[in-house]
């Protein structure tokens, strides 16, 4: 489906309708819309383009008299040409290419959040970073000025990353219990990627990755992509359970253990220290390697959570990953793989391969918020408000939803994780909380089985917005269970 952020000018001497026919003849005529695509139905363009439906019809018709779409039973209104395979021969069908790739598309739902993301119109009860509010502008003048003067070159750099910041990340990991070499930390855009490259550099097809039951990794397609299993593993109040971790752990072959032991997403839970020292010794027995994610880690609002996995790991057993997309900004796209040195070179070489390093420019930033102690600052700062925002989400939590819903208030990290206590349509919450501009994710797409859930985020929105967000989505399952 095609996704407009055009509106026709209102002040223009050119009829809406004709605004509207152009716009769609660029886009056909471009091959941004190839030919087989499906135009959207008729109330979506009339919202989209913020006209009446019949503006929208009249607009379609001189397309279909111009030849360029055609309404199929079934199918709804189609791309049958553009103005230059009228005159030439038939161009190919893209949508046959589309199809055949071997990533997989995300949930339907999953594409609709993506979207929606971006509206500045919306409440944003879900996002996973951190508010412009508390974005450090100060702070990253001072560090990009402290960048100008290092900084020596932007050219392409060593496969590992920017020694400057492997180093400052290496003395970084020092105040988290993690001693390793910057030989042993490779530099990727983000956490995110860094579970790319070991999908493809380390895990064959046909692997299962062990992981956490609800966990984000179910939201993504990307092991799945590579032809790979997902095996959700129950968890409790201190994180995996052991009885379930033991029973897949003997079952060495090709298996790789995903955890998110520090304010897990989605749940906010905290992997106890006595559970991942456990969880550490059974994998060591069983040969069982560990992905630890750990970027919601420093994030702590009450007590700073057990040392990492990786703090213990005496054996090259753990693949740490860190980012400052959680802490800092996403934008800024750095993060960082910890592991031993072999695996961290065949990790480089592949990302050489694909994007031949991370931005040098945030590189060379990354480097200075870590040097000048500006990011320990920040994260200090960051930490206390997190604290107020948490507060104002919970008490608008009881407010509206006490006896509806429950949960568990969260000791760090962005979100709160919400089980709603009564049976309604958890789809027709998402869809009129969404209509009426308030975004969550549902839990569905943690898992299937947990769609009585919702994931808040008190990071993100201003405090207002929490507060009346909530009240929304609290009238909405309100209005739904009258209608049961």
């Amino acid at each position: 489906m095609h996704h407009i952020d055009w509106r026709p000018s209102k002040r223009s001497t050119i009829p809406l309708y004709q605004q509207i026919v152009q716009y769609i003849k660029d886009k056909i005529t471009c091959g941004e819309w190839p030919i087989g695509s499906q135009i959207p139905p008729q109330r979506e363009l009339a919202k989209a383009f913020g006209v009446n439906r019949s503006t929208v019809i009249t607009a379609l018709e001189e397309l279909m008299a111009l030849g360029l779409i055609e309404g199929k039973t079934g199918k709804g209104t189609i791309v049958v040409n553009n103005t230059w395979s009228l005159l030439t021969a038939t161009p190919p069908d893209w949508n046959v290419y589309v199809k055949s790739g071997f990533y997989k598309p995300n949930q339907s739902i999953v594409q609709r959040i993506n979207l929606a993301e971006n509206r500045s119109d919306l409440i944003h009860l879900g996002k996973g970073e951190l508010s412009p509010q508390l974005f450090p502008l100060d702070k990253w003048k001072m560090v990009t000025n402290l960048f100008i003067q290092e900084m020596d070159s932007l050219g392409y750099g060593e496969p590992k990353g920017l020694l400057v910041l492997r180093q400052a990340i290496h003395e970084h990991l020092k105040t988290l219990g993690i001693h390793v070499s910057p030989a042993s930390i490779l530099i990727v855009s983000g956490a995110l990627q860094a579970l790319q490259l070991i999908s493809v550099g380390l895990l064959s097809k046909g692997s299962t990755i062990l992981l956490e039951e609800p966990s984000y990794l179910f939201s993504l397609q990307l092991f799945q992509s590579a032809g790979m299993i997902l095996s959700g593993l129950p968890m409790d109040q201190h994180g995996l359970t052991l009885k379930s971790l033991s029973i897949h752990g003997k079952q060495r072959k090709r298996n790789i253990l995903y955890v998110n032991p520090s304010f897990h997403n989605p749940t906010g839970t905290v992997m106890s220290e006595d559970r991942r020292k456990e969880i550490l010794g059974i994998c060591e027995k069983e040969q069982l390697p560990i992905i630890e994610d750990n970027v919601y880690g420093e994030l702590w609002i009450d007590a700073r959570p057990p040392l990492p996995l990786k703090a213990r790991d005496k054996h090259g057993q753990v693949l740490y990953l860190g980012s400052l997309s959680k802490t800092l900004s996403p934008g800024l796209r750095i993060g960082w793989i910890v592991g031993p040195e072999p695996v961290v070179d065949r990790l480089a070489d592949i990302k050489m391969q694909t994007d031949y390093g991370t931005s040098a420019i945030s590189q060379w930033i990354a480097a200075e918020w870590f040097k000048s102690g500006l990011y320990h600052e920040h994260v200090e700062s960051v930490r206390s408000q997190l604290k107020i925002r948490r507060q104002v989400a919970v008490e608008a939590l009881e407010q509206h939803l006490k006896g509806l819903a429950s949960w568990n208030i969260p000791s760090g990290g962005f979100f709160i994780w919400v089980k709603i206590l009564v049976q309604v349509p958890m789809k027709k919450v998402f869809d009129q909380a969404l209509s009426q501009g308030v975004l969550f994710y549902p839990g569905s797409i943690y898992h299937p089985k947990y769609n009585q859930y919702l994931r808040l985020s008190y990071s993100y929105a201003s405090l207002a917005e929490i507060r009346k967000g909530i009240y929304i989505i609290a009238r909405i399952i309100k209005q739904c269970l009258k209608q049961i």
